[in-house]
């Protein structure tokens, strides 16, 4: 899980508010965001909308430590925000998050299923993977945040769940959902059966019943014409 170096340049801004918001995504082709965090005062950004734009679509950036060079000073931040137009593929708004070396951080981590075309329970038992859980929230000092967590399907049997304490963390990482107790140790991904659909035939008596009643409406017809015959004869 070899880390991605992400880099991001932004400038401070002075000009804030609903209006100035407007004008930087219209005329200048970025968008506002605020840096927060560490013991220090926030600080209102610029960032050229296609630049953030292109790093998200890198899964890493999510759960990454990003440095922000801001005027020509670096900051070291995680995304914890992101405001996105709710009609366009446009970023309205970014919000970051300062980190220390020293002090633990709370992020979403991607999980990945590894091995799951050699799953016993897909490969020999007629199972299907069903997916409960995309991400783990996780605790850790910046230098251990993980890229994202495997879950490795291989030897997981038609019925069987993993929970939240069967992943393998990497070391110095622990789920925020597990400190809360045994009551918030969650699914995560489980097999489960293909059931067959069961192929429903008409009854016999039924159908023939249907059929008997089909064939009195032609006699019935039968008649009416043979009648209308001698009518018209006369």
């Amino acid at each position: 899980m070899a880390k991605q170096d992400i880099v991001l340049d932004a400038s401070a801004r002075t000009d804030v508010g609903k209006g100035a918001s407007r004008r930087l995504r219209r005329l200048e082709g970025n968008i506002p965001g605020i840096v927060y965090g560490a013991g220090k005062d926030p600080v209102s950004i610029t960032i050229r909308h296609d630049d953030i734009f292109h790093a998200t679509e890198n899964e890493a950036f999510f759960s990454s430590i990003i440095e922000l060079n801001l005027d020509g000073t670096t900051e070291n931040v995680v995304i914890k925000d992101l405001q996105r137009h709710p009609a366009k593929p446009r970023i309205m708004h970014a919000d970051f998050l300062r980190v220390r070396a020293d002090v633990a951080l709370t992020v979403n981590v991607p999980l990945h299923l590894v091995n799951e075309n050699s799953c016993v329970g897909v490969k020999l038992e007629n199972g299907q993977i069903i997916t409960s859980m995309n991400e783990l929230q996780v605790s850790c000092l910046p230098k251990d945040l993980p890229e994202y967590i495997e879950v490795d399907m291989a030897d997981v049997h038609t019925g069987d769940i993993v929970h939240i304490s069967d992943l393998k963390l990497p070391e110095g990482v622990t789920s925020v959902d597990l400190s809360h107790g045994e009551e918030h140790d969650y699914a995560v991904v489980s097999v489960t059966e293909i059931r067959a659909r069961a192929v429903e035939e008409p009854e016999v008596g039924a159908a023939e019943g249907e059929a008997a009643e089909g064939d009195a409406p032609a006699a019935d017809q039968g008649g009416a014409d043979d009648s209308a015959g001698d009518d018209s004869s006369e």
